[in-house]
């Protein structure tokens, strides 16, 4: 398995468990881990070849869902574990 592939199972597994978390009714860890995988999606779509042009907006959405899944697991931090 190459570093790509494992960038995008890294991503897969965090959204399934995600999910799970989802099944269960615990809301806030479905959206820590949806955004950490959709974070680890997006860094490895950026560099991809055909992808190129949108490389930019690629770069902006992968610090977007990183930002906010650092402020998720700060706010679950603060609220669910103190």
């Amino acid at each position: 398995m190459n570093a790509q592939q494992r960038q995008y199972l890294f991503g897969l597994i965090f959204l399934l468990f995600g999910f799970y978390q989802a099944y269960q009714g615990q809301m806030l860890e479905f959206s820590l881990y949806a955004l950490a995988g959709l974070s680890f999606i997006f860094n490895q779509l950026t560099s991809e070849p055909k992808l190129g042009g949108y490389k930019k907006q690629l770069v902006i959405t992968t610090w977007v869902f990183i930002i906010a899944t650092g402020l998720t697991f700060f706010y679950l931090l603060q609220f669910k574990f103190f």
